[in-house]
């Protein structure tokens, strides 16, 4: 087993080791955090206590499980995502930082296009690990957030967070948009992040994520563009006269997803947001107003 015995040993060893093998240097000080129970500013101001055997023992074999590829998330069975801790597993995908951009931006817009009075109707189409509609419920309490997944595995893990946080949404089982043009739904807010990384780009993906996590959350055909067109054809028959539609997309893929949106929708104030990073990432259209 490694040589070391103190916290702050530790972290250098899996940094190090980490470093060596092409994985995050950070995942030390997250797998640390969580097998000690600590938050990040009392593990650093606990740096020179000693480690027990078995925290030991279950931080080396994990450091060792993210170098063979396995993600942290899945290690430690969850993710933060807007302030929040969403339980996660190979069924769903892992929540990433650019996504609560995405929420936030479907939050201002609601805000500023909406009165407080008004019941807002939402549906998230690709639920996942319902880090999109859980958190849109839990932000905002006017919302009537609903959501759809076709995987029945992918709903049960949202579900559970959805109770454990204290989120009331509706889970629906179904193809994109079908079950709600099948009932007759009428909603406010479209939103989703869908996959949409290309067929030829998933071989070139990391081992931890295209090995791990569910292919059907992140292949969207050739181009990576043909959820984006069914969306086109369904959001129409179930978009009240007044609505968001909100996206997330693949780095070059704004301008693309932004021409359909204006195609279908010809009146729509229609916008490319970029993250934090600078990447065109979020497409919203405002339809209506």
């Amino acid at each position: 087993m490694a040589e070391f015995q103190k916290i702050y040993e530790a972290l250098k060893w899996a940094s190090s080791f980490l470093r060596e093998n092409g994985r995050d240097e950070n995942i030390g000080e997250l797998l640390l955090c969580h097998y000690l129970g600590m938050s990040r500013s009392k593990l650093l101001a606990e740096l020179r206590e000693e480690l027990d055997v078995d925290v030991k023992e279950k931080f080396v074999i994990a450091v060792g499980e993210t170098v063979a590829g396995i993600p942290v998330q899945h290690i430690m069975g969850y993710e933060e995502f807007y302030g929040r801790r969403f339980l996660v597993n190979e069924e769903v995908l892992i929540p990433r930082p650019e996504t609560e951009e995405l929420v936030q931006g479907v939050l201002s817009r609601i805000d500023g296009l909406y009165t407080a009075t008004e019941s807002i109707k939402v549906v998230d189409v690709g639920t996942g690990s319902g880090a999109i509609s859980v958190s849109l419920a839990l932000e905002n309490r006017q919302l009537d957030v609903m959501t759809v997944d076709i995987a029945k595995a992918s709903i049960d893990v949202a579900q559970e967070n959805a109770e454990r946080l204290g989120a009331k949404v509706r889970f629906i089982e179904g193809d994109l948009l079908k079950p709600l043009i099948e009932e007759g739904v009428k909603v406010d807010v479209v939103v989703s992040n869908p996959p949409y990384i290309p067929e030829e780009d998933i071989s070139t993906l990391s081992t931890v994520v295209k090995d791990h996590e569910p292919l059907r959350a992140l292949v969207g055909g050739q181009d990576g563009l043909d959820f984006y067109r069914r969306f086109m054809e369904e959001i129409p028959l179930v978009l009240k006269e007044r609505g968001i539609v909100a996206f997330e997309v693949g780095i070059g893929q704004g301008e693309i997803v932004a021409e359909m949106l204006r195609v279908a929708f010809p009146d729509a104030k229609v916008e490319v947001v970029n993250d934090i990073n600078g990447k065109d990432r979020m497409v919203f259209a405002e339809i209506g107003f």
